[in-house]
This record gives C-alpha cells, sequence and structure tokens, in this order.
C-alpha cells in the first residue's frame, strides 16, 4: 500500500478541543484529515460534561483559541469563569466558522488503531467494523475523559436513576421533592453540589477526602471590562505562555519563609481576596516545594474554611487534614461550604461510615440504610492514561501500547512514545498539557505536532518515532522534577493514586510550560533530535 492509496493523510481520535483546532491546522497544509467523535457532536469534555454548576476555573478570556483574531473580536464571554452551556456554545461557533464538521464522523469509536509495520501506515477500526488507513494517528482524547466509579458491592442493584457526572442526561432532570446522593468532593462536585442542594428535596453527600476549597469570586464581565479585555487579548496571551501553568497567575519568587509573618499574612488575605487561583498559583514559589512553607499556607486555608462552616461537626468533617495545600487540584468554589448550612443538605465522611454496598433502594453504609431516588458519581477520572484503555493501540511488532505502560507511562514530551511510528499524543501522559491552563497548553501542543507533520512532508519522509534513549531521558526528567515537589507525598489523580491497581506515579510534567515550550521548540529547531526519522 502506498501513501496514495491511503484513505486519509491523519486520524484524529476526538472532537474536543485538541481534535478541533489539530483538525483546523493540518487542513491547512492541504492534509486529508478524519476526526472521529464518540458523542454527538463537538466539544469533547464540554459536550460530556453537563451537570449542573459546570465551569471553567480558568478565567474564560484565557480559555480561548488564540489562533484568530477575528475569533477574539466576535465572541464574548458573559462571565469571568463561562458556565458549560456558554463554553459548548462557544465550540459549535468555533465548528461553524471554520467549517469543521465536513471531517468529523460523529457517533463513532474507535476500537482499534494498529501499525502496519510493512505499509508504515496505522489501520484504524471503529465500533461498526469500518476501517481505514492513514500514514499520521492522533490522539485527542482527553486527559479527564474515562469516567472511574467504585466498584461497589451491588451498584447495578439501584433501581432509581444513577450516573456519573460526566454521563449526565441532556434533558432537564427534576430534583424538587427527590432524595439525592452525591458521591464525591472533587472539583466536580465542588461545582455540583451547591446547585443540587437548591434544587433537591433532601441531598446527602458522601465524602472521602476533604479538599482545600477556594472561592471562584465569579461575576459577570462589565461592558467595561469587555471591551479591556478585547484590546489587550495579546497581553493576555503573552501573559500565559509566561508563566507556570499557563495561568494569568504566577509563583512570587520569594519563600513564605523570607517574610515577616505581617507580611505572609497580607500576602494570603491579598491573593485570597482576588479571582481564581492566586492562592495556589501565585503564591510563593515554595508552598509546592518546602514543607514548613506549605505549612503556612496549608493553616492558612484550614482558617478560612472554618470561617465559612456554622456547624462544628459539618466544620471537622470538611476541613482538610489528610494532605498538604495545593498538593492535589485546589477546586474554585461558588457556595459550597454555605450549602452544608442548608436543612436539607447532609454529610457522610466515608472514613467513619464507609459504604458497604448499594441496594436496590439506595446505599447501605457501616452504620444505616439511605433510600434515595437518584444516585450521582462524582467520582471522578482514570486521568490522563484512561482514554487509552478504551482503544486498542498496537505499535511495530503489534506491541500494546497498554503492556508498554503497564509500570507507568513513557514517552518522549508526553507526544511520542518509541515503538508507535507516526502516533502523536495529544495531553498524553508526561506532558505539560496536563498539568496546565489546558486550552493554552494545548495549543501548543496541535502547533508542535502540526509543524512535525509539515516538516515530515515538505522532506518526503515516511516515519517519525521517539528513540528509546530520548524516551528514558525524558522519562528520568519527569521524575527527577516531581521528587523536587511534595506533590508525591499527597495520593490523588496527579498521581493515580485514585485508581485500585493503577501504578502510582505522577502523570503529568512539573516543569512548567515556559520549560516544557522551550524543549520543544529546541527539539524542533534541530531537527527533531531525540527522534528516528527516515
Amino acid at each position: 500500500m502506498s501513501e496514495r492509496d491511503l484513505d486519509f493523510d491523519v486520524v484524529v481520535i476526538g472532537a474536543g478541543v485538541a481534535g478541533m483546532y489539530m483538525l483546523h491546522l493540518l487542513r491547512k497544509q492541504g492534509l486529508k484529515v478524519r476526526v472521529f467523535e464518540t458523542g454527538t457532536g463537538v466539544g469533547g469534555t464540554w459536550y460530556w460534561n453537563r451537570y449542573p454548576g459546570a465551569r471553567f476555573d480558568s478565567e474564560s478570556y484565557s480559555y480561548g483559541y488564540s489562533f484568530s483574531k477575528e475569533l477574539l473580536d466576535e465572541w464574548e464571554w458573559t462571565e469571568h469563569f463561562a458556565p458549560q452551556p456558554e463554553t459548548l456554545s462557544y465550540l459549535n461557533y468555533v465548528a461553524d466558522k471554520f467549517d469543521l464538521r465536513r471531517d468529523i464522523q460523529f457517533e463513532t469509536r474507535i476500537e482499534s488503531a494498529y501499525f502496519d509495520d510493512d505499509n508504515s501506515s496505522w489501520e484504524v477500526t471503529t465500533d461498526g467494523g469500518e476501517k481505514c488507513h492513514a500514514k499520521y494517528l492522533v490522539t485527542a482524547m482527553g486527559m479527564l475523559s474515562a469516567a472511574f466509579v467504585p466498584d461497589y458491592e451491588g451498584v447495578n442493584d439501584f433501581q432509581g436513576d444513577s450516573w456519573h457526572t460526566s454521563t449526565w442526561p441532556k434533558e432537564a432532570v427534576d430534583f424538587s421533592d427527590k432524595r439525592v446522593a452525591v458521591i464525591g468532593t472533587g472539583a466536580t462536585a465542588v461545582q455540583l453540589i451547591p446547585e443540587l442542594g437548591k434544587q433537591a428535596g433532601h441531598m446527602t453527600v458522601f465524602q472521602r477526602t476533604a479538599n482545600y476549597i477556594i472561592p471562584a469570586r465569579n461575576s459577570d464581565i462589565t461592558p467595561e471590562e469587555q471591551k479591556d479585555i478585547k484590546a489587550n487579548y495579546d497581553g493576555i496571551f503573552s501573559r500565559c505562555k509566561e508563566t507556570f501553568g499557563a495561568f494569568l497567575h504566577d509563583f512570587d519568587p520569594r519563600s513564605a519563609l523570607e517574610v515577616t509573618d505581617e507580611e505572609r499574612e497580607k500576602k494570603y488575605e491579598e491573593l485570597y481576596s482576588q479571582r481564581g487561583f492566586p492562592l495556589w498559583l501565585g503564591n510563593f514559589f515554595d508552598i509546592l516545594t518546602d514543607k514548613d512553607a506549605n505549612a503556612t499556607i496549608s493553616d492558612f486555608a484550614r482558617r478560612k474554611i472554618r470561617e465559612r462552616i456554622k456547624d462544628p461537626e459539618n466544620a471537622r468533617k470538611l476541613v482538610p487534614d489528610s494532605h498538604m495545600f495545593g498538593t492535589k487540584r485546589v477546586p474554585l468554589d461558588h457556595g459550597y461550604y454555605e450549602t452544608f448550612d442548608r436543612e436539607n443538605v447532609s454529610l457522610i465522611d466515608l472514613n467513619e461510615e464507609p459504604i458497604e454496598k448499594i441496594t436496590t433502594n439506595g446505599i447501605k453504609t457501616s452504620q444505616q440504610e439511605l433510600e434515595f431516588d437518584y444516585i450521582v458519581f462524582a467520582t471522578g477520572f482514570d486521568a490522563i492514561t484512561g482514554a487509552f484503555k478504551k482503544v486498542d493501540i498496537r505499535g511495530r511488532n503489534g506491541q500494546s501500547l497498554l503492556e508498554k505502560w503497564a509500570d507507568g507511562p513513557r514517552t518522549l514530551l508526553g507526544m511520542q512514545a518509541s515503538g508507535f511510528p507516526n502516533m502523536f499524543t495529544i495531553t498524553g501522559p508526561t506532558n505539560a498539557s496536563t498539568f496546565c491552563n489546558l486550552p493554552r497548553c494545548i495549543e501548543q501542543n496541535v502547533e508542535w505536532i502540526d509543524q512535525c507533520v509539515k516538516y515530515m512532508e515538505d522532506n518526503e519522509l515516511s516515519l517519525i518515532e521517539a528513540t528509546e534513549q530520548a524516551e528514558d531521558e525524558w522519562t528520568e526528567h519527569v521524575n527527577e522534577m516531581i521528587e523536587q515537589t511534595l506533590l508525591p507525598q499527597t495520593n490523588s489523580w496527579f498521581m493515580g493514586a485514585n485508581i485500585p491497581g493503577k501504578k502510582r506515579t505522577f502523570l503529568s510534567y512539573s516543569g512548567g510550560s515556559p520549560v516544557y515550550r522551550e524543549r520543544c521548540d529546541n527539539i524542533a529547531a534541530n531537527g527533531y533530535t531525540g527522534f528516528d526519522l527516515s
């Protein structure tokens, strides 16, 4: 089979933020591209996650695409942290504006992707039995797309309605006068719980781990702010390129321990009063690297939480003491703690009262049996690598990608794996985009892959593959960087610790967005060092 016999130049899996932009750029090269998407529409995360309260925790104007000035001029975000319906509308607007749908095949799940050694191409098979061949394979499946539901006894026995937050019904659900269980108190639940608390007849929240949750301080964008945003988009995106996590906030170069107690307290109060993530990502540089420095911000955050909770028993349960501030993802809230003061809301600590089984009528704990009309699993995701378990991907000589990553993922830049030629992984494991203001780092990933493919095509090259040596060196570097932080000392999805049996290892890259971008640019500028090209 020659390249001329291939069905497509590139197959892309997923039509979310990454897959849409990848399609747009590759098509501008004149390449024949097909995107396969499981859902009925574009949007990825924002298509699937329709639960009440779902919204950005990046400032809206730092989240949208930056590649089109016309798009930036046309679109106006209504809130500083846009809600899911608005974000999905935005992504549909982008799909229409750039005529993306004509190259997207919806309601199609990819079952397998096998590299054909003889023909140096990828054979892709859909759940409908359709097969196609392409020179390049790009995965854009999302870092938080593989839903996780604990294997509770009787989990399928419940006779009421239940679902994971990422498979929320498209039609509105009436919770009035209904008994609702919410299992989980992570970032998703923090958004969901205040909304359900207003709607449900009674809501019972099952908490495994109390988290450090800080106010989002969201508000509508005023006409004056809208004008300033549009006038300063260049500066907004330039700022994001400079900061560690590609957010508008960046760390203070001072140590938390080198200032006086009064100065430090004043700094924390200022950061706490600001919108978004400054308390986490705009703080002293060593709060995530030094235990003593972290203790100061952890104590401050716990004090702030206590101030917001009236009931002493709820405060005992909701104030975290099992991990350090910032070593798990810090959720932004919109009235979370106040929700537990409502008469129609109960809180159960699973460390004191674990779930024993799901029954036909509800949930049985170690102390009681409760009846519910609805059970909502806000139990998170098999992050970053979980999406790859849904597709049987095999490289050279039939090597399974999952087997290769059984002892932890190994990649070069989080964008290619040795033994899997011409396959690129946007937001793949050990990629900086998975520890980042996602669209900003997605754009970097997509643009790097686009230029790499262009280099291949311009130079009439057939294959590009990460070398084992470069992969080993990158993996070692990733591990060295994370060991300089406090993050490995906490069980979190960053470490894969939320999934039973999953190898405990850091799944992202903690060196920061600017360092990662520079490494990627240097590799490209030097003819893709660390890759074999033929």
